[in-house]
């Protein structure tokens, strides 16, 4: 069974396995890293999408909890897919700030050349994108895709800070 589904709670002894696997997700509480859980299967669908609510969605659990899930596509193996960030009620800056700190390490263990992910969510504003180093890409009359570029060069481990 621990090919379904397996967990690093270090992503420096969890190289090797975060390298093999192709689907994850991301857990941060309170702006730490608590572990990345690799799964077989991407993530396709979520509950607001199933159940829409709008903006009062949130999701059950601890305070200041996110789960940031990814896909590394076998059509476009050097990229990762930011599919879903699914906060808690009360979920600080610093620990959203934490999660996209992780994506980046797991892109530079992965060695890909960019992450990409589709801004569904009205609320992140070109600028808040821009702040975290995503910058639009492909424009599509439904889509807002944005793309963060590496190409070898992976940023230093930290939390953007607001100016």
């Amino acid at each position: 069974m621990s090919w379904l589904c397996e967990t690093v709670c270090d992503l420096e002894s969890g190289r090797d396995a975060l390298r093999a696997r192709r689907h994850g997700v991301i857990e941060v509480v309170a702006g730490e890293l608590r572990a990345v859980h690799l799964r077989v299967w991407p993530k396709l669908v979520s509950l607001p999408e199933a159940w829409p609510q709008g903006t009062r969605y949130h999701a059950r659990g601890d305070a200041d909890r996110c789960l940031l899930y990814f896909n590394q596509p076998r059509s476009a193996s050097n990229y990762l897919a930011l599919k879903y960030i699914v906060s808690t009620a009360g979920t600080s800056y610093r620990t959203i700030c934490a999660a996209l700190t992780a994506l980046d390490a797991i892109a530079e263990i992965k060695r890909t050349d960019a992450i990409v992910c589709d801004a569904a969510n009205m609320r992140l504003s070109e600028r808040l994108m821009a702040r975290f180093g995503w910058e639009p890409h492909k424009p599509q009359r439904w889509h807002r895709n944005y793309i963060r570029r590496f190409y070898g060069v992976y940023p230093t481990a930290k939390c953007v800070t607001a100016s």
